[in-house]
């Protein structure tokens, strides 16, 4: 979960205009307006709503009193009301649950967010509301609402990382930036260290009072080994380079990024993300940069370079709470086979979001990334067969808007990839979606799709067929009522007189 603080507008409050523009598109939806007089409503226009925040805002020392901030989940990890449930509990905590707000829900990503816009000055006192540190506020404050909603308490889960068993600092700081945290000097104690979160300060330690256990010899490590040892067989070892540029590109000007670039590194593969999924057990590894990455076009998000390798790494045993120096447990070159291969983490964390439900599908989505992403090089091993599913409501989704998109080739989010085998795949590149074509449609649906000029000669045939059927059907009514009317029995008037002839011949 994350939130972002946009940078104070004016007295324009552009931040409405914004959103109505979104709601008009189909790519917003209007979730809360609160603390609006009953006059000023969802069905008032967002010139309307400006003008009432603008009358508010009347504070000649506050020349930008638009406060905006997004609130975004991670893909879809949270509906749209939920979302809004948290947008409306954030804005208690940082101090503005008794301004006016509205919070609109947009869908235009493949991250759910809200945006929410309200005015910085009070409605009660007509002062400006402090805004001091309030990035940093702002992330506490959505700590707090997230503890109230959900249960997710930081210092319950500091708390619990602190009880791990580590015999180091460094092994307490590397499990500590796995959980999302930052171990900083603390700038007043030397003897004391900081615990920070994106940035905001959550809890003090003493490094008198931290506990290391020293090397652990135990019968947990030879465990640890039995289990490497075997799965290192069945899944893939081979290690590459993900990239994360997205705080460089949302801070540096674009034609100093190159040189400025100091991309966060991580190591993956897929033996690592079995072992987390299976046995709690996070692999980290170590490095030191000794030459930047030989990508020189900042556009191309994977690729291949010389950046030195890892010359260690740390295990960090989440089942009983222990964190290993990776040596102690196995050699990192008997377990690990380093590639100079490199993927961007953003498009990395999609990937692995998809329903990689099997081989074939896998292929599907290196295909559809090699036809939309010339510039990318995935190659088989940095992708993970997942057996995840989605919910009902995004297989619905999906399903709509692939038989859309074949209608009218009208949807950019959905592609239609053909197997080597000649089988068919849907991708759809919002949802993280992949799987059969036939599963989406049915049968009677994907035959159609298969034979569509088939199709086109049944429409243009059965009309004639059906005339000719028709006028057979008149003709044999016709001979019907005329034998009716020779003879009443339905015969042949013709074969009954010859008949006559051969019995008085017998006679």
């Amino acid at each position: 979960m994350i939130v972002k603080i946009m940078e104070p507008a004016g007295s324009g409050f552009p931040g409405i205009q914004y959103n109505d523009k979104k709601v008009e598109k189909g790519s917003g939806e209007l979730m809360l307006m609160k603390n609006f007089p009953s006059i000023v409503n969802e069905n008032s226009s967002q010139q309307e709503v400006r003008e009432y925040l603008r009358s508010i805002s009347n504070n000649e020392r506050v020349k930008k009193p638009q406060f905006h901030a997004a609130i975004s989940t991670k893909f879809r990890e949270h509906t749209k009301e939920e979302l809004t449930t948290i947008a409306e509990n954030f804005m208690d905590e940082l101090g503005y649950g008794k301004q006016p707000f509205i919070v609109v829900f947009h869908n235009d990503t493949e991250n759910h967010h809200v945006h929410i816009v309200s005015t910085r000055v009070s409605k009660q006192t007509g002062k400006k509301i402090g805004d001091s540190y309030e990035k940093l506020k702002a992330q506490q404050a959505l700590s707090r609402t997230m503890d109230k909603l959900y249960g997710l308490s930081t210092q319950k889960q500091i708390e619990k990382l602190q009880g791990y068993r580590y015999s180091s600092l460094k092994q307490l700081e590397v499990l500590l930036e796995r959980n999302g945290f930052r171990l900083s000097p603390n700038k007043n104690d030397e003897g004391v260290l900081d615990i920070l979160k994106n940035g905001a300060w959550e809890k003090s330690i003493n490094t008198t009072e931290l506990n290391f256990s020293g090397s652990k010899k135990d019968s947990r490590a030879w465990q640890l080994r039995a289990i490497l040892s075997k799965y290192k067989e069945l899944y893939a070892c081979k290690v590459f380079r993900v990239e994360d540029r997205r705080a460089q590109e949302s801070t540096l000007p674009e034609e100093k990024q190159n040189e400025n670039w100091k991309p966060k590194i991580e190591f993956e593969s897929e033996f690592q993300k079995k072992l987390r999924d299976v046995f709690g057990l996070d692999v980290v590894f170590h490095y030191k940069e000794s030459e930047p990455p030989l990508i020189e076009d900042s556009n191309k998000k994977t690729g291949s370079g010389t950046a030195a390798r890892p010359f260690g790494y740390t295990l960090i045993d989440h089942k009983t709470g222990s964190v290993y120096k990776g040596s102690e447990i196995m050699k990192m070159n008997e377990l690990f086979e380093f590639t100079s291969d490199t993927i961007d983490k953003k498009l990395f964390e999609g990937l692995k979001d998809y329903n990689i439900t099997d081989e074939a599908s896998k292929q599907a989505l290196i295909e559809y990334v090699k036809r939309h992403n010339p510039d990318y090089t995935l190659k088989d091993f940095m992708l993970f067969i997942t057996k995840k599913r989605k919910n009902k409501e995004i297989f619905g989704s999906v399903r709509s808007e692939v038989k859309q998109y074949l209608k009218t080739q009208n949807q950019k989010e959905v592609h239609i990839i053909k197997s080597e085998d000649g089988k068919y795949y849907a991708i759809h590149s919002k949802l993280h979606y992949v799987g059969e074509l036939e599963q989406l449609m049915g049968e009677k649906d994907y035959q159609k799709f298969l034979n569509p000029a088939e199709n086109q000669q049944q429409v243009s045939v059965n009309p004639s067929e059906k005339l000719s059927k028709e006028l057979n059907a008149s003709i044999n009514d016709l001979i019907f009522k005329f034998s009716r009317s020779s003879g009443g029995s339905g015969k042949d008037p013709g074969e009954e007189e010859r008949k006559k002839r051969r019995k008085k011949k017998n006679r």
